[in-house]
């Protein structure tokens, strides 16, 4: 999908964070400011995110009733384990998702912004993680690839018609 994230009626968007939590640029920036004060407040309380695990705040101002903060990892090359982090950033998040007993989900493109991690690369990781978690899984109903630009929506959706989804 390509639309805004900060205006979806789902049970959790999914904030591709900094790893202080305290809001930022891009996504990050764009839900602090639509979510409100209340949710910067209960950033502080988190005491911050490292890079590949996830935390879960109230939606406050927010369509969404839930925000998971997840922090990508920042491109290097891929050298530094950037997949794996990437993959356990998508893979925090459904656990959290499905422990909390939410329905549905809608992701960013995390890392591809101003992280630099190429989206050809993170997208198929994206994709590939969703897929094994909520293959088993009887608790979401639906997870939303919520693209900002439309070139990344159609290279996302390529790849999804691709492995047939």
């Amino acid at each position: 999908m390509n639309a805004d994230i900060t205006t979806l009626g789902v049970d959790a968007i999914v904030n591709a964070a900094n790893s202080t939590l305290l809001g930022g640029g891009g996504v990050d920036g764009a839900i602090h400011a639509a979510a409100g004060p209340a949710l910067l407040a209960e950033c502080r309380r988190l005491g911050g995110c490292p890079p590949g695990e996830a935390r879960i705040t109230g939606g406050y101002r927010l369509k969404a009733k839930h925000i998971i903060h997840t922090v990508g990892p920042i491109w290097g090359g891929g050298r530094r384990g950037e997949p794996a982090i990437l993959a356990s950033c998508y893979e925090r998040s459904l656990r959290l998702a499905i422990d909390q007993g939410l329905r549905s989900v809608a992701f960013p493109s995390i890392s591809t912004g101003a992280y630099g991690f190429p989206l050809d690369l993170a997208a198929p990781i994206a994709i590939r993680t969703v897929r094994e978690l909520t293959a088993d899984s009887e608790g979401l109903d639906e997870v939303i690839f919520c693209c900002f630009s439309a070139k990344d929506h159609e290279f996302y959706r390529q790849l999804l018609r691709a492995q047939g989804a």
